[in-house]
Order: C-alpha cells, then structure tokens, then sequence
C-alpha cells in the first residue's frame, strides 16, 4: 500500500521548511560563533581582561531576545512574518556592524544588545506553522532544530579559523555576512503563507499555553540548557588553551573532532527516539547525561585528555536535547496555539542565553571555573526532576484530540 499523501510534504511545505531552516541556521550560528573563542580572544578589547564584563557582553544577545521575541511574534501575526523577520535580521546586521568596529567591550555589549533587538525566533517558527500543515509539521520543527545543532558545532570548528585569520574584528564581519545572507533568504526563498490561518488564530493563545505542564517543563528545560551552554563557554575555551597548550586560534584542532565523535554518537540515539517514539525516555536520559558531564568536569578539566571526553559527552547531549526539544514542543502544544507555545519556548531560550553570560562570568569571577560547573550540575538536577514529571507523547496527544473534540462540541 502506497503512503498516503496527506503525510508527505508538499513541495512547497518542502521548500519553506528548507528556507526556514537555512534561515535560522544562519542567524543561529552567527550567535554561536562567539561562545567558543571570545573569553579567550576579548584580551584584545579595552575592558576585556573583567571577566565580568565578558560575561555580560556574551549574555547580552540573550536579555534584549527575551524582552522582545513575544512582542515581535505578536507583531508579525498583525503584519505578516516577513515584513517583521526582514526588520528583525536588519537589527542583528546593524548590531554586528557595531560590533565589528568596536575596540571597546562597552561598545561590543552595545551591538549585542542590537543584535538580540531583532527578535525574530517566534515569527519565524510561526512562519513555519503557517507554511506547514498538522501532519508533517513536526518534522518540519525537528529540522529547525537539527539545523540549531548543526550551526553550534559549525560554529565550533569556523570561529577559531576564523579569530586566528582576522581577530574578533573578522569574526563579527563573518557574523554580518551571516546576517545578510538570512535578509536574501527571508525576501526571496520563503513563500508567504497563512494569512488565513493567522487571521484565525484564537484569542485565548496565551491563557492554553501557560495551561500546559509540559510545555512548562520545556520552557524550563531550554532555558537551563543555553544557560548552562553559555557558562561553560565562558571558561572552556581557556582551560582547553591552557591544558593542552593552545592559542585561541587554534582552538579548532580540539573542536574539530570532539564535534565528529559527538554527532556519530547522536545519529543513533535520534534513529531510536524516532523510530521507537521513546521521546520522554530519551529526553531523560539526555538530562541525566547532562548532568553527568557537569559533575565530571571540575574533575575532568584537571587534564587535557579527560576534558575532551566530557566536551564530547556535552556535545552529544547538546545536540540530542537541541533537536528533541523543538519536536517535543511541536507535538506537545494544541494544534491552535502551537505559534504561541514556540513564541514562549524562545524567549525561555533567550533568557538562558543571558544569564548563562552573566551568571556565568559572576560565578568565575568569585569563585573559579569550578563553581561554574557545580552551577551547571545543580540546574541540570533541578531540570531532571521537572522532567519526570511529563507524559509520554502518545498521552499527550490523545489528551489534546480530547480536548479539542469538547471544544467543538
């Protein structure tokens, strides 16, 4: 029996999925560029020897993305996703512009905060709601977020090439052209799509999104999962320099293969988890994971050796919760308010971003890299016991068909 077509892509689902993913790749990795080099590489920068304010510089991209991506994903369900995903990226070119010509750290917080001013993360996963329908959108949410895992370990290996050519000044002109190229996506590859559908879209959004548990724990969980990605970038790449004697340009030969080992480790588990649609078990067990590694670090970054075992642990783990956790979203939230949920899910992201920073250079400034780690742990701990409270995705489902089905009656 052939597959019906209800459950295969359209090409035009096809295409908008593919744009929307590049898209947020771009962007994404444009973020990600910095983590893995600019505590070590900002000693170049005026003010950039206060780990504080590295921190804050690296958070700041986080804090302005909170404040402003549920205004900017209401604005685009008033005037359409492109306009405002078009004005959002124009934003983040300008703020990497300030970056690139800044010579200070106080002017490189500047950009960033105009870089995170363009908050377009909820536009364009609704965006990707309009564009697709019930039954595949789920994959289509999974390549996004395959997409954001792809451009962190991109980002790992490019942005020490990088720094070693040209400095961070080349690094935030690499961040621009990213920048630039997402605008050419944004205006010519994406197709407009459902209006309609946005016209439709329920009043009540917010009040059944906050109503979901497990979209809670979600929220809870991405938050702690950038923030802790965060922290930990503030102090790795200059333990990786100094337990195996590298420069920050450099820094690739390490990253390089810890990436390889980790997304031939994922591969397997993402087949399983789909094939076997043991979602929650393996969101645990990536938790748990998690957890693990942050434990093992303060241990583990004694050495060189050791410290590239754990990074690979962290990478793996990374990666699993960056794709699972979009797809949890998608499958979790009711069909009418699923822009809302994602809308949500990116603020929670943006916000971890920050005070991954903040936090972060804090706990390093007073207490040492370990008291990072053990920050790291504790929050990882504190997100395995919120998640063992969720139901396996089947329930969930049924439960939404339920309420759904009461609803039209």
């Amino acid at each position: 029996m052939s597959r019906s077509p209800s459950v295969r892509m359209t090409p035009a689902e096809r295409r908008s999925s593919i744009a929307l993913a590049s898209l947020f790749a771009c962007r994404m990795l444009g973020l990600f560029l910095l983590l893995p080099v600019f505590s070590a590489a900002a000693g170049s920068l005026a003010g950039g020897d206060d780990v504080k304010r590295v921190g804050l510089a690296l958070g700041m991209y986080g804090l302005t993305q909170a404040c402003l991506q549920i205004p900017f994903g209401m604005a685009s369900d008033r005037w359409g996703r492109r306009p405002v995903v078009l004005a959002g990226l124009l934003l983040f070119v300008a703020g990497s512009i300030v970056c690139a010509l800044s010579e200070d750290i106080g002017w490189v917080t500047v950009g960033r905060a105009i870089q995170g001013a363009g908050a377009i993360s909820a536009a364009v996963t609704a965006w990707l709601a309009d564009a697709t329908r019930d039954e595949v959108r789920t994959r289509a949410m999974a390549m996004v977020g395959g997409s954001i895992g792809l451009a962190f370990a991109v980002s790992l290996v490019l942005a020490p090439v990088v720094v070693g050519w040209g400095g961070l000044s080349a690094l935030f002109w690499v961040i621009t052209a990213l920048g630039v190229g997402a605008l050419a996506v944004a205006l010519w590859a994406v197709p407009e799509a459902g209006a309609q559908a946005r016209a439709a879209m329920p009043r009540t959004a917010l009040r059944h999104a906050l109503a979901q548990p497990d979209l809670l724990r979600l929220n809870v969980g991405v938050f702690v999962l950038h923030m802790v990605q965060v922290a930990l970038f503030i102090v790795v790449p200059a333990l990786l320099a100094s337990t195996g004697g590298f420069s920050a340009g450099e820094l690739w030969k390490v990253y390089l293969p810890v990436i390889l080992a980790s997304f031939v480790l994922m591969v397997p588990v993402v087949f399983a988890t789909e094939t076997r649609r043991i979602h929650r078990g393996a969101l645990l067990a990536s938790v748990a994971g998690l957890f693990g590694v942050c434990a093992a670090l303060p241990m583990a970054s004694q050495a060189f050796p050791s410290l590239v075992v754990a990074l690979i642990g962290f990478f793996l783990v990374f990666n699993v919760l960056e794709a699972l956790q979009p797809s949890l979203v998608s499958r979790v939230a009711p069909a009418a308010h699923k822009g809302f949920a994602l809308g949500l899910y990116n603020t929670a992201q943006s916000a971890g971003l920050f005070l991954g920073g903040a936090f972060g250079g804090w706990l390093v400034a007073y207490g040492g890299p370990a008291r990072v780690f053990e920050a790291a742990a504790a929050l990882a701990l504190v997100w395995l016991a919120l998640a063992w409270g969720m139901k396996p995705v089947t329930d969930v489902h049924r439960a939404n068909a339920a309420g759904s089905a009461r609803r039209a009656a």
